[in-house]
């Protein structure tokens, strides 16, 4: 199933400590079906590491904030959106905004089914 959200997309907290903050996604971590969220009001985590005999002092270490994907969403006009996949006739896929049907991004041309295969030098050299 595609995501509503992109790498890049502005994007809008809707629940949870930061509920209202907007910021860019920066990275898409797909197999645990989360976010990573960089803005001004959006704050970074803080790791305490303990002494190694590598990093003898130990330390702090800063974190970027994480949210799951159910949780952001894409920014229309200064407002969270629901998003939609739409077909276009000439069969580009869109992403689209359903409250204004304002396109978020174009997503490239979807191959249809009576499109001609390429052929291999193996079989043009039989034929």
């Amino acid at each position: 199933m595609p995501t509503h959200i992109r790498k890049g997309d502005e994007v809008m907290i809707r629940s949870g400590d930061y509920k209202g903050a907007t910021g860019t996604v920066v990275r898409m971590l797909n197999k645990e079906n989360r976010v990573v969220v960089k803005g001004p009001r959006i704050k970074g985590m803080t790791k305490t590491l303990k002494p190694t005999r590598i990093n003898p002092q130990g330390g702090q270490v800063s974190l970027d904030r994480t949210f799951h994907m159910s949780v952001v969403s894409p920014v229309v006009d200064g407002k969270a959106a629901r998003v939609r996949f739409e077909t276009k006739k000439d069969g580009s896929k869109v992403r689209m905004a359903v409250a204004g049907g304002k396109v978020l991004k174009e997503l490239g041309v979807v191959r249809s089914a009576n499109a001609k295969k390429k052929t291999s030098k193996k079989t043009a050299a039989k034929a």
